[in-house]
């Protein structure tokens, strides 16, 4: 099978353009075979949108676009199983969990639909300033234009959602280039965009490698803002390049997890074991630094390990299997050269740290030194570091030590200690008594210093994708 691009509603996939292929990360078969984007057809699918966002979905009433969304999500809900096994061919995610994605982004496309109706202003008590007097301020948002979103591989299907659901109920349009590793489930979705009803040219699907489609996505002047999910490196180049794009960016982490001493250890090792490797670790908030207070460290690090090696490897296909493969071999051993190297300066496996083809087992190390790539970078691996800690000041210096501020988790059942520790960590998001792994799709989901600019979240999401507009009127006296 062959793809293309899909610009106002009609595919391109003539036969002189460079191809790619696409691999199943677990076996290496083909998958299918993409009829890649050029310069053109980017000029093409942005002026395109910028067009049909003028003369249809700037026009379109809330309740049409609501519509529009939640035909999608009834659609996708026929197609559960086709698109969680799209999505476990193309990412090697092992299908339970590929499962769990798809029926997370029907709910996404129902937040979205609701929220589209939803979309308010304000009333300014003109009077409150001197002269404003016999007059009446009206506040409105306004869609956007045209939306570039830019998505990753790692949740191809829920990801995309974030930023096209929201893009779509407020009003824009959107030209969207999915990862080279992961766009058949994007190719199927802008289908079933068409089938329920989105008009052409409301959604325009590039497919294409970033030098040739995505970073003149970012840069051309019909493009009102771009919402990137993706690596720091990429991110700092999009900022450089937008302009005065607004601009979304969800660039990683390396997510502390704090336990203090009166946590419930087999409850929090159960959950932290899902948190750090589910996926293989390729996860933004994935708990990469487990940080463990010295009463409970013994008997948490036994008991991580032992939950850790009973976890089930290999064909992501079977229901019983928890750890598929990562996305390519080079990411495998881009991996393990990590481990190698903090194990050269003193780091302890504990389990794990074997690589085969795609597999890298599920790594717990220990001895770690804030130098290490394990612990100072996004490791976006099943690798995860256990350290222990003596004092609250000392965790909450230790947990801060990052360029990264995404998402964390603290555990204790002193609520007062929970309290106060959120609220001296630099994160954007802390969960107590929950994974930093775990994320619901209507809170507020975006970090501080390099974790990016933004957020998502449907709600927080659609609200960036409009522009605040204020009317005044004056009144006859």
């Amino acid at each position: 099978m062959r793809i293309g691009s899909i610009i106002n509603g009609k595919e391109r996939n003539e036969n002189d353009r460079n191809t790619m292929e696409v691999k199943s990360p677990y076996n290496q078969e083909t998958i299918i075979e993409l009829a890649l984007a050029k310069k053109e057809d980017l000029d093409d699918g942005v002026n395109n949108s910028y067009h049909t966002f003028h003369s249809t979905m700037k026009r379109m009433a809330a309740h049409e676009r609501g519509d529009i969304l939640r035909k999608t999500a009834n659609r996708m809900e026929e197609k559960i199983e086709e698109f969680a096994k799209t999505i476990m061919d193309e990412s090697g995610k092992p299908i339970r969990f590929s499962r769990e994605e798809v029926k997370r982004s029907i709910q996404v496309l129902r937040f979205a639909s609701e929220l589209a109706k939803h979309i308010t202003g304000e009333i300014i008590p003109m009077d409150a300033a001197v002269g404003g007097e016999n007059k009446i301020g009206l506040v409105k948002r306004e869609p956007l234009g045209v939306v570039g979103a830019i998505t990753p591989f790692n949740f191809p299907l829920n990801l995309s959602l974030h930023k096209i659901a929201p893009a779509i109920a407020a009003g824009n349009t959107v030209v969207f280039k999915p990862a080279e590793k992961t766009p058949l489930s994007a190719y199927k979705l802008v289908q079933l965009f068409q089938e329920a009803g989105l008009p052409d040219g409301a959604l325009n699907l590039l497919i294409g490698t970033g030098k040739e489609t995505g970073e003149p996505l970012v840069a051309h002047q019909n493009v009102h803002k771009i919402t990137f999910t993706g690596s720091l490196p990429v991110g700092r180049k999009i900022r450089e390049s937008a302009g005065f794009k607004k601009v979304t960016l969800e660039l990683g982490s390396n997510s502390p997890n704090i336990l203090f001493e009166d946590t419930n250890v087999e409850q929090t090792v159960t959950a932290l074991v899902k948190g750090a490797f589910a996926f293989s670790g390729q996860v933004c908030i994935s708990a990469q630094r487990i940080y463990v207070q010295r009463n409970i460290y013994e008997t948490f690090l036994e008991e991580y390990v032992k939950q850790t090696e009973d976890l089930k490897l290999g064909n992501p296909a079977k229901e019983e299997t928890d750890i598929g493969p990562m996305i390519n071999e080079e990411e495998a051993e881009r991996a393990k050269l990590w481990i190698d190297d903090a194990v050269e300066k003193g780091a302890v496996i504990q389990t794990g740290g074997e690589q085969y083809g795609t597999m890298l087992t599920p790594t717990i190390m220990t001895n770690v030194e804030s130098n290490m790539k394990i612990i100072a970078e996004e490791v976006f691996a099943p690798i995860a570091s256990v350290i222990p800690f003596d004092t609250e000041e000392e965790v909450i210096a230790s947990a801060n030590d990052s360029i990264y501020g995404l998402q964390a988790g603290v555990f204790t059942k002193d609520i007062d200690k929970a309290i106060r520790v959120a609220n001296q960590l630099e994160i954007g998001g802390v969960w107590i008594n929950e994974i930093s792994t775990y994320r619901q799709d209507n809170h507020p989901y975006g970090g501080v210093k390099q974790s990016g600019i933004g957020k998502e979240g449907v709600k927080y999401a659609l609200e960036d994708m409009t522009e605040i507009k204020f009317i005044g009127v004056k009144l006859k006296q």
